[in-house]
């Protein structure tokens, strides 16, 4: 039986920035979702803080090259990859200049956060997708962790709904303690246009703010977990009101097996019902 397949993508992860609950969970869970059998690969974004040298991280030529098209402007796109060798794990990155060579994540070093980060969200998304499609791996199970994941769910469901690569895939959305303030550009929507989305469905990030992608994220996805004690009490109750299964907070000590067996719930169930 072929071993199911596992796609990370990550809003951070410990080490390659300051360690946080959502980045240790980045770095420790692929490794024992790994070790628990599965084949698993794992994307973040190359933030201009993270240091190329000291973590080796070095371009893969044959993924990149392909440019990615935002609001009518072309933005190359480049993948980068290092090795945690104790855990025998790569990671790979999505690089890109105009998006990630400045030396901070999602704010500015007075706190405030950037007025692109909703075209950085579209931008890692997509190259995320597309360098999936280019290593020909088709994952069983996407798990998106992090705000700046939330678009995942919706391009899978309504953008690759036909491609045969990702029509089976199911879908695990973490919400976490990670609430931005305000909303993102309120052109967001038609900067996510591309081939097979219609205006109609993009309407749902008319006001992205971030309860409303998190809710859009929270409609697309097969499965939740709650990734912190405490997030947002508003999406706790859409997140519980959707009928979704839901997998409660875990320490550290329990996360990775209750994890994977909420991963295998989700596959199985997902595939009983669509007999």
């Amino acid at each position: 039986m072929e071993k199911p397949k596992v796609l990370f993508v990550q809003q951070e992860i410990t080490p390659y920035l300051k360690e946080t609950h959502m980045g240790h969970i980045g770095r420790y869970l692929p490794q024992g979702i790994q070790e628990r059998k599965k084949e698993i690969r794992t994307f973040m974004p190359r933030y201009g803080c993270i240091n190329e040298r000291r973590n080796q991280l070095h371009e893969v030529i044959r993924l990149s090259g392909m440019n990615l098209v935002i609001d009518n402007t072309d933005h190359p796109l480049i993948i980068k990859v290092a090795s945690i060798q104790s855990a025998r794990m790569q990671i790979y990155f999505i690089d890109n200049e105009d998006f990630f060579q400045r030396k901070f994540t999602l704010t500015n070093k007075s706190g405030e956060y950037f007025d692109d980060n909703d075209e950085r969200t579209i931008f890692f998304t997509r190259g995320v997708i597309e360098t999936v499609k280019k290593l020909g791996w088709a994952p069983s199970l996407v798990h998106c962790n992090g705000w700046f994941t939330s678009l995942m769910p919706f391009y899978l469901r309504e953008v690759l709904k036909e491609n045969p690569m990702f029509s089976d895939t199911k879908i695990i959305y973490s919400l976490y303690n990670d609430e931005f303030p305000g909303q993102l550009s309120k052109d967001m929507a038609k900067k996510m246009k591309t081939k097979g989305l219609s205006n109609g469905v993009l309407e749902q990030y008319a006001e992205p703010s971030y309860v409303t992608i998190s809710k859009v994220a929270i409609d697309y996805s097969d499965g939740l977990i709650l990734g912190d004690r405490e997030i947002n009490p508003e999406l706790e109750k859409y997140a519980r009101e959707s009928g979704k299964p839901i997998l409660e907070f875990h320490d550290r000590d329990t996360y990775i097996d209750a994890y994977n067996q909420f991963y295998d719930e989700i596959l199985v169930t997902e595939s009983v019902m669509e007999q």
